[in-house]
């Protein structure tokens, strides 16, 4: 009997060095966001949501942090103390380079891209008594710029020399935050406003549900020539009905939010991550307003400021996409 318990002491022991391994074999990764109230957390949630559904299988735990945003997931990344981020496609632009906001840090040459997600597109709003169609017409009427620092701000820089433009073409280049904006134009304390943003927005259906503000396309050669200047921006549409008294699509340009990643993170964690999205595409789409129109021929190339991960390649060509 003595026999007996002692052997069946030894198997328990042995099991649980035995598991010791297993256990150590479980795998963690952690997307940086944004604001909890924000896209890009519910889009890390939404990630993280489909790839622990499966862990059993793969061993990887996916967790979420809220965060400041683009500029801090990169660096945080480049530091190793994330695996994966959302970022702006400009953002990551300058990162790989080591422009702008990371002209003190140096260049970040092993970030890579993995996805991208929903557009941010330049979103032009004007008075409907306006009458403007383009951007253009707004030469001599008072127009938002948008507060300093601002995405708006940064890509109307770009854009109005692009158009043979300058704010001195408004009779007002008013500074507003995006929180004061929409209650402007429908004061009639200005014609129009600039807002670079995902959609639906809130501070777009304000003022198109209450005084019937209008969308404007942006469009035209000046609009090509930052297209093929700049790799970090891509065309962008605004569904017609998504806003109300806006019946017509809107067609635009802008930036896009991606999930990035460095080489330091295995290829084997970011193919799970990406196999999790697109192998339960349509829950994925269902997440968020803002994913109702991904596609995943764009979400592999439109702005991809730095090269595809190896682990997302290997998936995108398994599935024949690449």
């Amino acid at each position: 009997m003595k026999k007996l318990t002692a052997l069946a002491a030894a198997v328990a022991i042995f099991g649980t060095l035995a598991a010791t391994p297993a256990q150590a074999q479980q795998k963690f990764v952690t997307i940086g966001t944004g604001g909890v109230t924000g896209v890009y957390y519910a889009a890390g949630g939404a990630i993280c949501r489909l790839m622990n559904k499966d862990r059993a299988q793969h061993g990887i735990r996916c967790s979420v942090e809220s965060t400041g945003g683009s500029v801090y997931n990169v660096n945080t990344i480049k530091a190793g103390e994330l695996d994966f981020g959302v970022s702006q496609s400009d953002i990551q632009y300058n990162a790989l380079k080591g422009e702008v906001q990371f002209k003190d840090g140096g260049a970040f040459p092993e970030l890579r891209s993995v996805f991208s997600l929903h557009g941010e597109p330049l979103t032009v709003v004007s008075r409907k008594e306006a009458n403007i169609t383009k951007m253009e017409d707004f030469k001599g009427k008072r127009f938002n710029v948008g507060n300093p620092g601002s995405g708006q701000r940064a890509t109307l820089e770009v854009l109005l020399p692009a158009m043979g433009m300058s704010t001195a073409d408004f009779s007002l280049a008013s500074e507003l935050k995006p929180d004061e904006h929409g209650a402007a134009l429908c004061d009639n304390k200005i014609d129009g406003f600039a807002f670079v943003v995902g959609h639906p927005a809130a501070n777009i259906q304000d003022p198109t549900t209450t005084c019937g503000a209008k969308l404007v396309s942006i469009t035209g050669p000046g609009v090509d020539k930052l297209l093929a200047e700049y790799p970090y921006f891509a065309p962008a549409t605004i569904p017609g009905g998504m806003y109300a008294n806006n019946p017509e699509p809107t067609k635009t340009f802008g930036v896009v939010a991606s999930i990035v990643s460095s080489t330091k993170v295995p290829a084997e964690s970011v193919y799970t991550l990406v196999k999790a999205v697109f192998e339960n595409f349509d829950d994925f789409k269902k997440l968020h307003p803002a994913f109702a129109n991904l596609e995943p021929k764009d979400m592999i190339k439109n702005g991809m400021s730095a090269p595809l991960h190896d682990g997302a390649v290997k998936y995108y060509k398994e599935k024949g996409w690449m």
